[in-house]
C-alpha cells in the first residue's frame, strides 16, 4: 500500500513528538480504531505514547514542490552492490556544497548524476565553483539531475548503510524522464529528475597552468581560520604567494600572514575569497595539488578522482591596463567570465543575472 505525505510536514511532526528516538510507521490495519470508521486508508505512526493516523497526501498542497522521492522500507532486501555506501556519501559530501542557492537558478541547484565508460561523475556549480567526483562504476549509463535538497540527508544515511545499488529508471509519467534509485539492505530511494540541462562541464575546466603546489589541506585550514580571525567583516579576501617550496598567506591589508611548506613549480600569486578556499580545502582534504595559470584566471584544486574550479578575485597587479577595465575599486573587481556566464545562464534558463558585489569572486 502507497502513501504520499508532506515531507517538511511530517518531519516537523516527528520533532514536535519528541521525546523518543524510536519512530513505527506502519499502514492502519484496517479495524475500526485504524480506519476510524471513514473507510479512508491511513498511515499509523507509533512514537512512545503518542498514535496519530495520516491521511493519504497528508501536508501535501497546491504549493508543495513536484520533486518527490520514493522511499521504501524493508528489513529483507536483497542488494547486490555496484558502488561502495560510503564512498558515496563522502562523494556526495563534496559536490553538495557548491551547488547554488538561489531559486532563480533551478538546475545549479541540483547535483549532475552522469554515467559513461564505466565511472560515476557527480557534478555541481554555483556560478563561482564547479566540482567534479570521478568514481569508478559498474551500471548502465544515463545521466540525471536531483535538487541538493533531496540529497543533503541521504549522505550521512549512505554513511551508515552496507550495500548499496545505484541505477537508472525510466520514470513513468514520462517516456523521456528518467529517476535516480539507490537501494541498501533496509531502503530504497528514488528521486525523479529535474526538467532541464547542466552546462557543458568540461568546458570549463583549465588545462594550461604554469604554477603548480602540493600541500597539506589540514594546515593549510588552520592558516586561513587564523586570518579569518583577523578580518573585520565576513567577507575575508586571502592573498596566496607561491614559490620556493612555501605557500604565503596573508590578508590584503598586512594584518596576519602564515607560511605552509610546501612543493612548488613556478612562482604565482592570486586572491580569493576565503570561505570559497577554506570550503576548497575541507572538501579535498589530506594533500591538496593547486595549479595555476595567472591571477585573473581560474585555479584549480584537485585530489584523487575530485576536480574543484575556483574563480579568483582581481588585485590591482594582476589587471591588464585596458581602456575598458576603469572601475573605482580595482581590487575587488571580479574577473572577465561574461562568455561562461552567458553560457551557463542561457542553457539553465536562469533569469537576468544581479550585479555582483564588490568583493565577489568571478562567476564560472
Amino acid at each position: 500500500m502507497d502513501f504520499t505525505i508532506g515531507r517538511k510536514g511530517f518531519f516537523t511532526y516527528l520533532k514536535s513528538l519528541g521525546g523518543s528516538n524510536i519512530v513505527k510507521v506502519v499502514p492502519a490495519n484496517g479495524s475500526a480504531s485504524g480506519l476510524q470508521a471513514n473507510g479512508h486508508k491511513r498511515l499509523k505512526v507509533v512514537c512512545g505514547a503518542n498514535t496519530s493516523y495520516l491521511d493519504d497526501m497528508a501536508w501535501v498542497g497546491e504549493k508543495t514542490p513536484l520533486t518527490l522521492c520514493d522511499v521504501r522500507v524493508s528489513p529483507s532486501n536483497t542488494v547486490k552492490p555496484n558502488l561502495g555506501a560510503l564512498e558515496l556519501s563522502e562523494a556526495l559530501s563534496r559536490v553538495i556544497p557548491f551547488t547554488a542557492r538561489e531559486d532563480n537558478r533551478p538546475v545549479l541547484q541540483c547535483v549532475l548524476f552522469k554515467v559513461a565508460e564505466g565511472k560515476l561523475m557527480l557534478v555541481s556549480a554555483d556560478g563561482f565553483r564547479l566540482a567534479v567526483v570521478k568514481l569508478d562504476f559498474d551500471g548502465d549509463e544515463g545521466e540525471v539531475l536531483i535538487n541538493r535538497d533531496e540529497l543533503m540527508g541521504v549522505a550521512s544515511a549512505l554513511s551508515r548503510a552496507y550495500r548499496v545499488r545505484m541505477s537508472f529508471e525510466k520514470s513513468g509519467e514520462s517516456l523521456d524522464g528518467m529517476s535516480l534509485v539507490l537501494d541498501t539492505e533496509l531502503i530504497r530511494y528514488e528521486w525523479r529528475s529535474v526538467d532541464g540541462n547542466f552546462p557543458d562541464y568540461e568546458q570549463l575546466i583549465p588545462a594550461d597552468f604554469n604554477t603548480f603546489v602540493s600541500f597539506d589541506a589540514n594546515e593549510a585550514i588552520k592558516a586561513v581560520n587564523s586570518l579569518k580571525a583577523l578580518s573585520d567583516s565576513k567577507a575575508y579576501p586571502i592573498d596566496l604567494s607561491i614559490g620556493n617550496g612555501k605557500v604565503i598567506m596573508s590578508n590584503p591589508d598586512d594584518k596576519g600572514l602564515a607560511e605552509i611548506p610546501a612543493d612548488t613549480m613556478g612562482e604565482g600569486r592570486i586572491r580569493l575569497d576565503g570561505s570559497y578556499l577554506a570550503d576548497a580545502l575541507r572538501a579535498c582534504g589530506g594533500m591538496v595539488d593547486l595549479k595555476l595559470a595567472d591571477g585573473k584566471s581560474p585555479m584549480l584544486f584537485t585530489s584523487p578522482d575530485y576536480e574543484l574550479v575556483v574563480m579568483p578575485m582581481l588585485t590591482s597587479e594582476s589587471q591588464q591596463p585596458t581602456d575598458e577595465a576603469q572601475t573605482a575599486e580595482p581590487e575587488a573587481e571580479p574577473a572577465d567570465v561574461e562568455e561562461a556566464v552567458a553560457e551557463a545562464e542561457a542553457i539553465t534558463k536562469a533569469k537576468p543575472k544581479r550585479k555582483h558585489k564588490a568583493k565577489e569572486p568571478v562567476a564560472v
